[in-house]
């Protein structure tokens, strides 16, 4: 046994965690719970390490409607150019946002102005309805006779 005040030569063993640091109480693997291992592997595999920058710039809302989801986690990073993890071509949207991003078709005047300039980057040839305005007055409906005599 050394003395109490010596430095050890032995390797110390690490010290398991006992919480994520998210708060639950069940640790997978890496000190993380399955969400958040899970978000870490999907950010290294999909992000190129940079969804934590990414949501951290944007402050953790949605660009286009603010919606904020830092605990909830509830933002999505966006990739403006498929398949490239680059900073500037990575935004936050809230998965009502993302989804519209990703939508067929458009209503022009429902959209934010970010919100259809991203819908155009993923869909350079796709349709774009303008919308309709159904606070307007019909026009009156003229009679037409069934049975003519």
């Amino acid at each position: 046994m050394s003395p109490p005040n010596s430095i050890s030569t032995q390797p110390r063993k690490a010290q398991k965690s006992l919480h994520c640091p998210c708060g639950r109480a069940r640790v997978l693997a890496r000190g993380l719970c399955a969400v958040c291992y899970t978000l870490r592997r999907q950010d290294e595999a999909y992000f190129g390490g940079l969804r934590e920058a990414v949501l951290a710039r944007d402050g953790y809302c949605c660009r286009v409607c603010g919606a904020s989801g830092r605990g909830k986690r509830l933002i999505t990073v966006h990739h403006r150019v498929p398949g490239r993890s680059v900073l500037r071509l990575m935004i936050s949207l809230c998965p009502g946002c993302h989804a519209k991003v990703h939508r067929t078709h458009v209503g022009r005047s429902m959209m934010a102005p970010l919100l259809l300039e991203l819908w155009r980057e993923q869909h350079p040839h796709g349709h774009e309805q303008p919308a309709l305005d159904f606070g307007a007055e019909p026009p009156a409906a003229v009679p037409i006779p069934l049975i003519q005599h």
